[in-house]
């Protein structure tokens, strides 16, 4: 049995950067038992409106980028630079979602190696792209909304660089964008990072520690029939 699930994030969450590690777990942990879909949602899609005016009592960019610090300390695995969203504020996370969109499609359609490799620490191409353009921002504090430092990024990575900007021209990797959001309202997503999964019975969202992911997964493997449990 393979349990499909979607992890639905915006790559400008503090929330999903964190997680990560827990991502890296399932893998190790079910390995092809499950398999992972990714979707993308944007919260942070227009960054002007919600974080410089929706937070301008509390700092606007800089109250928020002293947020995300103050968050990041808890978690010990991750590093977040300073300049991160005082000096370096994203407008958009849309744009890395489009990019991540058609490393996507070529992943599905065969032109991106899906297998999982040791050198990325068991992560697919295009898991290890996502996790980088994620870190281009919190770590390096690149700014991900710009088309050079994205398409700089999917290139160290070792992403076909010619196919994704054929993606991009055509209008594909827009669709698919598109798509993340329709389905994100036809599964009543509410935020980020979601594990959606057991054909949307079961939603996993925001802070959930690895043990609570681990024990959902498991108890939906170990379901005979996956038969709805009463206990």
């Amino acid at each position: 049995m393979t349990l499909h699930i979607s992890y639905v994030t915006d790559v400008l969450c503090i929330w999903a950067y964190v997680a990560e590690v827990r991502l890296d777990e399932v893998r190790k942990e079910f390995g092809s038992s499950v398999e992972l879909e990714y979707r993308f949602i944007p919260i942070f899609g227009a960054t002007h409106y919600r974080i410089a005016e929706g937070r301008k009592d509390r700092g606007g960019y800089a109250g928020f980028g002293e947020h995300v610090r103050k968050v990041a300390e808890g978690f010990p695995h991750v590093s977040v630079s300073e300049r991160v969203w005082s000096e370096v504020a994203p407008t958009t996370s849309s744009a890395a979602h489009e990019m991540l969109c058609a490393a996507r499609l070529l992943a599905n359609e065969g032109v991106v190696d899906s297998a999982r490799r040791d050198d990325l620490a068991g992560r697919t191409l295009f898991e290890e792209a996502t996790w980088q353009i994620r870190s281009a921002f919190f770590e390096h504090a690149r700014d991900i909304s710009d088309r050079d430092v994205l398409l700089d990024v999917l290139g160290q990575v070792g992403m076909p660089m010619a196919a994704i900007e054929a993606k991009l021209r055509s209008g594909e990797a827009m669709a698919e964008v598109c798509r993340d959001i329709e389905l994100r309202d036809e599964h009543k997503i509410e935020g980020s990072p979601t594990y959606y999964l057991n054909q949307g019975r079961q939603k996993l969202y925001g802070n959930v520690g690895y043990r609570v992911v681990s024990a959902n997964l498991r108890e939906l493997l170990e379901q005979p029939g996956q038969q709805a449990s009463w206990c």
